[in-house]
């Protein structure tokens, strides 16, 4: 038996990751939608795709859902998510709302100068921590498209006062086990500046904002060449990390597969979460990709299987000799010690935990064989070709 089997098949049964139900829909960039025959359009089929990715990975048991996108009809829509989580064996994870899309958030959402259109959106934030408190959701997770274009045409020190009052509220509408978890983004679409650019002031106004609000990384939403793992120290060390969004990027976007771009990336976090012996309890782990032009099950199926891998990676390394290794400051046999995870096939192991827990052990030849992809793109493939190719 491989030495490393217990390590890795430990590692991989503590890890979980949230689906995000938009990835299953046709999504675009700001130039417009690319249409695919097997999307989802609605949420019944979104958590259709979800149970399927969890059947064939073993490690996906939460759909996030976008409240816009979603629940339309707000509370009213709770019974039928209650009634697909039966149904299905996918249970609602994060709940997000939308502060972006609407023409009144045109100047900005919670940041906004009119009073009036602060108040819309903290109601749709508060109706937000309604809905998840309703489907035993723990995470109301926030983004902010807030910000402006041009020097002088907003005031930067009133929009975080603003923001600061709006989150305390939401705050205090948090029952007693759930959290806000506050994301950051550094532009787009506001290029002059964004109220939430950076980890610094998400911490900071998480901390303003009370106990219950923490900090959301998106793997993509940083400057290019950032050090993402030293900001995820940072925010253990201070107990304000809440959680991922994973995706890559080669520029400034954010929606590309996990791991495709910049693998050794995400094994350098993970290694950190993994030193960090409480932080698998806390965090969550998202995904949050807008697959345009691979398939949208095929791309979920394997950013699940690429996550695995480069966890079960992490968890090979052996930190007791590296920490000597640091502390003896033999700077070579030190990084030798790390990339000897990252360079371990774990491929291997990683289907004899899948087999032993009776998942394929190739969740993606797996879903190809099933023919469940063939099966949605025909029963889909009509209604999507009408459909209206608009921004989403």
């Amino acid at each position: 038996m491989n030495p490393h089997s217990d390590r890795v098949h430990q590692a991989l049964s503590a890890l979980q990751i949230e689906l995000p139900s938009w990835g299953f829909a046709n999504t675009g960039t700001r130039f417009g939608k690319f249409l695919q025959p097997e999307a989802a359009a609605t949420i019944d089929e979104k958590f259709a795709d979800a149970a399927q990715v969890h059947a064939f990975t073993g490690a996906t048991p939460t759909l996030a859902l976008h409240v816009s996108w979603d629940l339309a009809a707000g509370l009213r829509d709770t019974s039928r998510i209650l009634d697909l989580e039966a149904q299905h064996g996918i249970r609602a994870g994060s709940i997000n709302p939308n502060l972006f899309e609407a023409q009144e958030y045109k100047y900005g959402s919670i940041c906004n100068p009119d009073a009036g259109i602060r108040r819309l959106a903290i109601d749709h934030l508060l109706e937000s921590v309604a809905i998840a408190r309703a489907l035993r959701s723990r995470d109301v997770s926030l983004w902010l498209a807030d910000g402006s274009n041009y020097p002088g045409t907003q005031s930067i020190r009133r929009r975080i006062d603003w923001m600061a009052r709006a989150l305390a509220e939401v705050h205090d509408a948090l029952g007693d086990d759930q959290r806000l978890l506050v994301e950051y983004k550094p532009f787009e679409p506001a290029f002059y500046h964004t109220d939430l650019a950076d980890w610094g002031m998400s911490l900071l106004i998480s901390r303003e904002t009370g106990p219950k609000a923490c900090v959301l990384v998106d793997t993509g939403h940083h400057y290019a060449s950032q050090n993402i793992e030293q900001i995820v120290v940072w925010l253990l060390r201070e107990k304000m990390l809440g959680g991922f969004h994973f995706n890559d990027r080669r520029f400034a976007d954010d929606d590309l597969t996990l791991g495709s771009i910049d693998p050794y990336q995400i094994f350098r976090i993970f290694h950190e979460l993994l030193s960090d012996a409480k932080a698998l309890e806390t965090t969550a782990f998202m995904i949050d990709q807008s697959h345009n032009l691979k398939g949208k099950m095929e791309a979920m199926v394997q950013t699940v299987c690429t996550a695995q891998e480069l966890f079960a990676k992490a968890a090979l390394v052996d930190r007791e000799q590296l920490a000597t290794l640091q502390d003896e400051c033999r700077l070579v046999e030190a990084e030798e010690c790390l990339r000897a995870g990252f360079w371990y096939d774990v491929r291997p192991l990683v289907r004899e935990w899948r087999i032993s827990r009776g998942i394929p052990d190739d969740p993606l030849a797996a879903l190809r064989a099933s023919g469940y992809v063939e099966r949605i793109r025909s029963e889909r493939k009509e209604r999507n070709a009408r459909s209206v190719v608009t921004y989403a």
